[in-house]
């Protein structure tokens, strides 16, 4: 598979039980990592769909709804643009960094898809998750299972589109440095949560009647590729914001642009230096990672575009420091595999929401006047 934007393609197979990588359990075919344990699994080769990631008769579907955002609605991402075919050149100066000079202004719509399950209770605070690279229209019907089934609390999903060209636009330019996409998912900052906070979230509550909670142990964020180093990203930077993380193929390689002196690695230096020389914060994180997953060793050839090694470096420093995580790597599956998806995926989100209470969120207390001293 190629990603036309960046050069990447998946890459050859390689071994789980390659010299350096972590430790990890095989599986047997059709069988996911237990949802009570954290470590480093094995699936694979062949993979099936689960009941819970298909329509279930006699299971309460909840709502679907879809809205609209507007580039020139936005304070913090007005909207830029790449020329198609124009990826960009190497520093000469700094072999870590592309300097793209063809990034421009540019409008842009985006779709977001809000979920709300039919068990909700208006006027209750609720648990959420944020997807990226929405409207993600295969994550609802999962969780209309997972939630009839008492294995994941009455939670709210929100699914977002990257702003810019749509993903696998053919006219190229839509992904990594100087894109839209690329500002948003890569950058290693708190202001892609930041967004969502300020104006996301208050216009779910707003047109669908809903509260969401406060509580970062009751929000969760989620994405695939670029959109899961995003997810990882959001909570890294906003612990206060958000605890629970899922993401498949994540980007954590060198990708960030523009380029910032304070990470001049970008994802690629989570399991480089900064989670290592971190304290550890609050954060549940699933991983996952396909043995044909991406190699891009692109023009920089900096040797920090390989997803297999970013992600195996990513469960091993996790480990190291503690972390509650789970880690799967799939056998036979390249970048983003919808098949692991469709089959990891209740499992996954089941063990992501453990130790939050299922049952459903109590009514929001009115806030109580103020009393005068006496």
């Amino acid at each position: 598979m190629a990603n036309p934007a960046s050069g990447a393609v998946d890459g050859p197979t390689r071994d789980p039980n390659t010299p350096g990588f972590v430790k990890a359990q095989a599986l047997p075919v059709a069988t996911n990592p237990p949802a009570d344990q954290d470590g480093n699994f094995i699936i694979g080769p062949l993979y099936f769909r689960p009941p819970e990631s298909g329509i279930q008769p006699g299971v309460p579907k909840g709502k679907v709804y879809t809205f609209t955002m507007k580039s020139s609605d936005s304070k913090i991402y007005p909207g830029i643009d790449r020329v198609p075919e124009i990826f960009g050149t190497v520093n000469p100066k700094n072999i870590y960094t592309l300097d793209v000079p063809a990034s421009k202004p540019s409008p842009y719509t985006r779709t977001v898809l809000v979920y709300v399950p039919q068990q909700y209770v208006p006027g209750t605070a609720a648990p959420f998750i944020v997807g990226a690279d929405g409207p993600d229209t295969f994550l609802p019907m999962v969780l209309d299972n997972l939630i009839a089934a008492h294995k994941v609390p009455v939670m709210i999903a929100i699914s977002i589109q990257h702003g810019g060209r749509p993903s696998g636009d053919p006219a190229g330019g839509s992904d990594a440095q100087g894109s839209e996409r690329g500002l948003e998912y890569d950058t290693m900052s708190g202001q892609y949560a930041e967004w969502i906070e300020k104006e996301v979230i208050p216009l779910v509550e707003s047109k669908y009647n809903v509260k969401l909670t406060k509580d970062p142990e009751g929000r969760a964020t989620m994405g695939t590729s670029s959109g899961g180093s995003a997810a990882f990203i959001m909570a890294w930077y906003h612990p206060d914001l958000y605890h629970r993380v899922l993401t498949y193929s994540g980007t954590y390689i060198n990708q960030q642009w523009p380029f910032n002196p304070e990470t001049p690695h970008g994802a690629w230096g989570f399991h480089e230096t900064i989670i290592p020389n971190s304290p550890v914060k609050p954060l549940r994180i699933w991983l996952h990672v396909g043995d044909r997953d991406l190699l891009n060793p692109n023009v920089m050839r900096d040797d920090m575009h390989d997803w297999v090694v970013a992600n195996e470096n990513m469960a091993k420093v996790l480990a190291a420091k503690g972390y509650h995580y789970q880690f799967v790597y799939a056998l036979n599956s390249g970048h983003g595999d919808a098949m692991v998806r469709m089959q990891t995926l209740p499992e996954a989100l089941e063990w992501l929401w453990k130790g939050y209470p299922i049952e459903p969120a109590k009514p929001v207390e009115a806030a109580k006047p103020a009393t005068s001293a006496k």
